[in-house]
């Protein structure tokens, strides 16, 4: 069964050697040139995705809007995405040992920001990689490199949706 990642996992890409991407820093802010208009009564966050290459060539990356896809709350239901105030990664060639990143500002109720589906789906080399998800929240601490490794308790987000999958899919279960 497929898992989502957790904001701040790193996901690489068997497709293309040494590429890998990550959603993390989901956290409140408000967006550089002000909010806008259809944003009225919405609380502003802001996600970044990092593409960075540890292989021996270099890709050519492609992540634009239409590409990532917010979902909030338990419903999923989507987020406003701030396009205007969102910076992204077109046609840019990530070099090894480089990486890019784009900084998305989006809006949704502020209930809802204890639970954020992040999909993203590059371009690579003009071609199509596969959907990948995180799923986190603003408030909810991310694990930074320098952490210690932590065993996955009954508390970890982590251990929660993977638990909440298997309910799903087992017989039985509605």
């Amino acid at each position: 069964m497929y898992e989502p990642n957790v904001v701040g996992d790193w996901q690489e890409y068997e497709e293309h050697a040494g590429l890998r991407v990550r959603v993390h820093r989901l956290e409140a802010a408000e967006p550089p040139r002000g909010r806008d208009d259809a944003a009225a009564g919405l609380t502003y966050f802001s996600v970044r995705v990092t593409v960075e290459n540890r292989g021996t060539r270099h890709f050519g990356i492609h992540l634009e809007d239409g590409q990532v896809d917010v979902r909030v709350g338990p419903d999923g239901e989507g987020a406003f995405i701030d396009w205007r105030n969102s910076q992204f990664i077109e046609g840019f060639d990530v070099y090894p040992l480089r990486r890019a990143t784009a900084v998305l500002y989006a809006a949704a109720p502020e209930a809802a920001l204890t639970h954020v589906d992040v999909q993203v789906q590059l371009r690579v080399d003009e071609e199509w990689t596969d959907r990948r998800l995180w799923t986190g929240g603003t408030g909810v601490q991310e694990a930074t490199a320098q952490a210690a490794p932590v065993t996955a308790g009954q508390g970890d987000l982590a251990h929660q949706v993977s638990a909440f999958l298997k309910e799903q899919t087992e017989p039985g279960t509605a």
